[in-house]
């Protein structure tokens, strides 16, 4: 596309650009299915039913009942319009769907979609119904938001998931990044890194956790694809939170907080992957203090850490074109790629 015709394109409102239908097309019930909004009382069977997808789709991961009840979480979100449910006859629920907006976003406006099918109930055009009806209502969400900057309608999908991806594809949604998943075993020789002159590392607390956000918005604003996150956004979905391998590394002059890692212990991950582990959920230096080996500091700690506590490997994702450098430095610290997924997106 001309960068004239760009530039008129994300610079006209975003109501226009997204094209909003009227109405979220609703799956046709032909299908066997009766279609209404999700609620928290029904997190246990949709638990059960991500849990049936992620087998099928053979994911290196679960979804733990907690996780799934976090999905209902937080003001900014609206279960009643922006999730959807097929239940057949018995009651049992055989689809689901959600369209999130992050309220945060502010140099991109963006819209996530996550969803699956029984995989029993597979091949009857289930699946492109549901997406059908999640592109119209994430248009609809952009639309409302009223924020006339870029907009984003995204989706992920896990690099053995070819039905899924299919599906992606053939409604509109193209590849735009790649995000791996690496782990280090803890049973060999760790890393030796110490915190450089002026900088201490230490534990995680909760009274220190705003000055994280912050740090964290800062440190992710080059980033692709990141945008900040509002104080309530940063607090949810912490079911897995694990504070005792998260740690801040303070400047000693100015007590700031000069950059985190933060981690989560996903133990119903542990019998499928065949061993335990920690996972390195955000890692970020500020501007101010970056090229003086803090990350690969913080790196050395937490595995210092999770082999104190018996846990077997370390596991950390990353955006594989991230310009930082940091799949090189994981790399380097002995992390080895085992999964990758794509984030496929309509960009308006």
């Amino acid at each position: 596309m001309p960068a004239a015709d760009q530039t008129a394109l994300t610079t006209s409102p975003i109501a226009e650009r997204a094209q909003p239908p009227a109405e979220a097309r609703r799956p046709s019930e032909a299908h066997g299915l009766a279609w209404r909004a999700l609620t928290l009382d029904d997190v246990p069977d949709l638990t059960r039913l991500v849990t049936q997808i992620e087998e099928a789709d053979g994911e290196p991961f679960r979804t733990s009942q907690d996780e799934v009840a976090e999905k209902f979480d937080g003001d900014w979100k609206d279960p009643a319009r922006d999730t959807l449910g097929g239940l057949d006859p018995s009651g049992a629920l055989r689809a689901w769907a959600q369209v999130t907006q992050p309220p945060g976003d502010t140099t991109t406006v963006r819209t996530f979609l996550e969803g699956g099918v029984d995989p029993q109930w597979r091949g009857r055009g289930i699946g492109r119904d549901v997406l059908a009806w999640q592109i119209d209502r994430a248009r609809q969400v952009l639309a409302a938001t009223g924020k006339d900057v870029p907009g984003r309608i995204g989706a992920f999908a896990s690099e053995q998931a070819a039905a899924s991806i299919d599906l992606l594809r053939a409604a509109g949604l193209a590849p735009i990044r790649v995000y791996s998943e690496l782990r280090r075993p803890l049973d060999v020789a760790l890393p030796q890194v110490p915190a450089p002159q002026g900088v201490s590392v230490v534990a995680w607390s909760e009274d220190r956790d705003d000055d994280v956000r912050l740090a964290h918005n800062e440190s992710f604003a080059s980033h692709w694809g990141s945008e900040p996150q509002t104080a309530e956004a940063w607090r949810s979905g912490r079911s897995q939170f694990a504070p005792q391998w998260s740690l801040l590394a303070v400047d000693d002059t100015t007590g700031e907080v000069a950059a985190y890692l933060l981690s989560g212990r996903y133990e119903q991950d542990w019998e499928i992957a065949g061993h335990s582990s920690g996972y390195v959920e955000l890692l970020g230096v500020r501007p101010a203090w970056r090229r003086r080996g803090i990350a690969p500091a913080l790196l050395a700690g937490v595995m210092a850490r999770l082999r104190a506590d018996g846990i077997e490997y370390a596991e950390i994702g990353v955006d594989t074109e991230n310009l930082s450098g940091a799949l090189g430095l994981y790399t380097s610290l002995g992390f080895a790629p085992f999964h990758r997924s794509t984030l496929y997106t309509i960009e308006l």
